[in-house]
């Protein structure tokens, strides 16, 4: 444990130190401060300013922008390091390969959710003018951290598997905007449809974001994520015998 939070706050003093963290902050910010106005806008034409706002949010914007967002942050962790030699420092080093993914994963979900804490100021402006279901609101949160940890593991995962920042990056965005659309395709697919939507990533938010937890909504994200990390173990391993 002591080596993943010795690599995690490296790989965050790393990010802090540049100009990406700032980026990534700034621009998601102000993206989803947009769309978050545009939402309040229209809610409050309709009178319907109530937990819906947030809802619509995550579900259709700010779950959007990660698509974008999630492969930019994880892009540099391994293939930056491979590409300028320091990740032999890390394989030479006593630490185990486990330790090495777990600290770098652990490093751009701390981003990530500093990330999403921005959007926490969102419901404290609804509250005093409309309705705020806060089961809700933590159900949304929990989807949101949920799918975060995914989109994360396959990029940290794709970034294993290649020296160059912007491959890694375009990779996880493409495959992952394939598991994001998948769902579209279901009503076209006939006996494959539920296996479709069940692949789709934005089918397991909906319930989070109407303020149901559901397991096998939990158990998908989760799977996911640990699947993507197995891997990346398995990548990293690899590499030795190269």
């Amino acid at each position: 444990m002591k080596n993943v939070l010795t690599i995690a706050t490296k790989e965050i003093y790393t990010y802090f130190v540049s100009p990406i963290a700032y980026f990534v902050l700034v621009i998601f910010g102000g993206l989803s401060g947009f769309f978050f106005y545009a939402i309040l806008q229209r809610a409050i034409v309709r009178q319907e300013l109530s937990t819906a706002v947030i809802q619509v949010l995550f579900r259709n914007y700010v779950s959007v922008i990660l698509l974008f967002f999630a492969p930019a942050v994880t892009m540099r962790l391994f293939a930056e390091e491979k590409r300028s030699g320091t990740i032999e420092l890390l394989r030479t080093s006593p630490v185990k390969d486990i330790e090495i993914v777990l600290g770098k994963f652990c490093a751009s979900f701390v981003l990530y959710l500093t990330m999403l804490a921005t959007t926490l100021v969102y419901p404290f402006l609804i509250l005093p003018f409309g309705k705020v279901d806060i089961g809700q609101i933590i159900s949304a949160y929990t989807g949101m951290v949920l799918l975060g940890a995914t989109f994360l593991s396959f990029g940290l995962m794709i970034s294993s598997m290649t020296r160059n920042q912007i491959v890694s990056a375009l990779t996880s965005f493409g495959i992952l905007l394939v598991f994001w659309i998948i769902g579209s395709f279901a009503d076209r697919a006939g006996s494959l449809s539920r296996f479709f939507k069940y692949l789709s990533l934005i089918e397991h938010l909906n319930d989070f974001t109407r303020g149901v937890i559901v397991v096998k909504d939990v158990v998908y994200y989760l799977s996911f994520t640990f699947i993507c990390v197995f891997f990346t173990i398995k990548s990293v391993e690899s590499a030795k015998w190269k």
